[in-house]
């Protein structure tokens, strides 16, 4: 087993990076890829013996990603992934360092955030790939000595093979091209005078080869960037992606529909809700128009979120197959997700059909919307999961709709859903509830529904509704005595 220093000097001819690779990243980001998806960093940002890196003036939000580094050892062009493997002759630890306050103007290219110069530290020595397991690879990171990212590539969504065939379907990569394979969870903030080391090994390999510790001092930067150029923005969500969690940017635990919430809301008509939501300012929060499979159920959930675009041939050909938009979003359900498809609320074509029930069922999910059609009605309705739709239609979706993309805003039935907002329906249709609003409506819906049934029973005995319906003083007194004393 080979392991040598990384030669003085290296300039590779591309540096690409994999955006989310490891399940345990892709779990703290909740989105997983159907694809690699990737950007580049340019030459001048590799620092090959670690050293400094300078945190710009005026961000707050650098930072570090350890990760395995490929380099390529001949030229290769669309080969299959285990020819792929056999063209990396060496891996290295890697550092791509990132500042999420210049994130927001080119997010998708990262090069504000990624490319300055020395945020891809390399190094200090390589591991020949000849005889380790591409399965078996470590990688470590240490934050002033403090273990912060240890993972492996065991899982990884997309093994080192496959990265460099992709890579390799579109352009030549050539000896020295480099291919930074993601980062696991564990990355998060680091501030001037921090030291961070990060280390690849091959742990079962023999003579558990290592590349050393790559070790990087962050320093703070000193000139601002000028008026013209696009300067630090940071907001909460940028904060809890940097950090990790909320919990490590000192952010307020993002809400939670609990088990208690559930029930609360469970309790009350989507008539009670409406009004309380109307007292506040919100008139358009019910999905119209929509019949249920299973009027009688009460369903509370948290919005997913699916969108439909009108069908054009190309269109579909491109987003229709394989593992697309309406597939990844079933598969990633979890128990009391309400999905939430927009498809311009057009049910001549089938929006899901049984299997996507059953999966739907296996999972857990509180409910299906669409005000699109339903396929298989019978069978959908039988497996029994609640759903509401804009009627039965025997086409497949591709007809008249293309699943384009899923967790974004979404208009279903006439009204706007967001990815996590609070679903409920009953006989009476589908209330959506912003997050930050859910407690106080239904706090406030109980103690409605418990004043309503005091007014019912009285007027239920004879009373006129004149002073009872909204109570007068005289009858709220009464009420008060009455609730007091069940």
């Amino acid at each position: 087993m080979t392991v040598k220093p990384l030669e003085t000097g290296f300039a590779p001819g591309k540096i690409i990076a994999l955006h989310l690779n490891y399940p345990s990243r892709i779990a703290q980001r909740g989105r997983t890829p159907g694809h690699p998806s990737y950007f580049l960093k340019p030459g001048t940002s590799l620092a090959t013996t670690g050293g400094t890196i300078e945190r710009p003036a005026g961000t707050e939000l650098l930072a570090f990603e350890g990760e395995i580094a490929l380099i390529i050892g001949h030229e290769v062009r669309r080969v299959d992934p285990e020819t792929g493997w056999a063209a990396v002759s060496g891996i290295t630890a890697a550092n791509d360092f990132g500042v999420y306050d210049l994130r927001y103007v080119d997010k998708g290219s990262n090069l504000r955030n990624k490319c300055g110069d020395g945020f891809t530290p390399l190094g200090p020595n390589v591991i020949d790939t000849a005889s380790i397991d591409p399965r078996a690879i470590r990688v470590r990171t240490w934050v002033n000595g403090t273990l912060a990212q240890d993972d492996t590539s065991a899982d990884l969504t997309f093994w080192f093979g496959l990265l460099v065939s992709d890579l390799s379907q579109l352009m030549t990569l050539e000896p020295g091209d480099v291919i930074l394979t993601g980062t696991p969870a564990g990355s998060s903030v680091v501030k001037p005078g921090d030291v961070v080391e990060v280390e690849v090994d091959a742990p079962t390999a023999a003579g558990a080869p290592t590349t050393g510790r790559l070790v990087t001092t962050v320093t703070e930067g000193t000139v601002a960037l000028p008026s013209f150029s696009a300067g630090p923005k940071v907001d909460d969500l940028q904060r809890e992606e940097a950090w990790g969690s909320r919990e490590a940017a000192g952010l307020p635990p993002a809400f939670e529909l609990t088990d208690e919430l559930k029930a609360k809301l469970a309790s009350v008509a989507t008539a009670t809700l409406s009004i309380q939501l109307r007292k506040r300012g919100y008139n358009n929060v019910s999905i119209d128009g929509l019949t249920a499979t299973h009027p009688g159920t009460k369903v509370v959930g948290r919005a997913r979120t699916l969108r439909y675009i009108a069908n054009r041939e190309d269109l579909f050909e491109s987003h229709g197959g394989g593992y697309n938009a309406q597939k990844r979003l079933f598969d990633s359900l979890n128990t009391d997700d309400i999905v939430v498809i927009e498809a311009r609320g057009d049910g001549r074509s089938g929006t899901l059909g049984d299997v996507l029930a059953l999966r739907a069922r296996h999972l857990g999910v509180a409910a299906l919307v669409t005000d699109g059609g339903i396929r298989d009605l019978a069978a959908v309705t039988e497996i029994g999961v609640p759903a509401f739709h804009n009627g039965a239609h025997p086409a497949v979706l591709g007809r008249l709709h293309v699943p384009w993309d899923a967790d974004l805003t979404v208009t279903c039935g006439g009204c706007a859903v967001q990815p996590g907002d609070v679903i409920v329906g009953d006989r009476d249709g589908l209330i959506v509830i912003p997050p930050k609003l859910v407690e106080e409506v239904v706090n406030d819906a109980i103690a409605q529904e418990l004043e309503e049934e005091f007014i019912a029973e009285i007027v239920a005995g004879g009373e006129p509704v004149k002073d009872t319906f909204p109570l007068n003083a005289a009858w709220r007194e009464k009420f008060d005595a009455w609730k007091a004393a069940r």
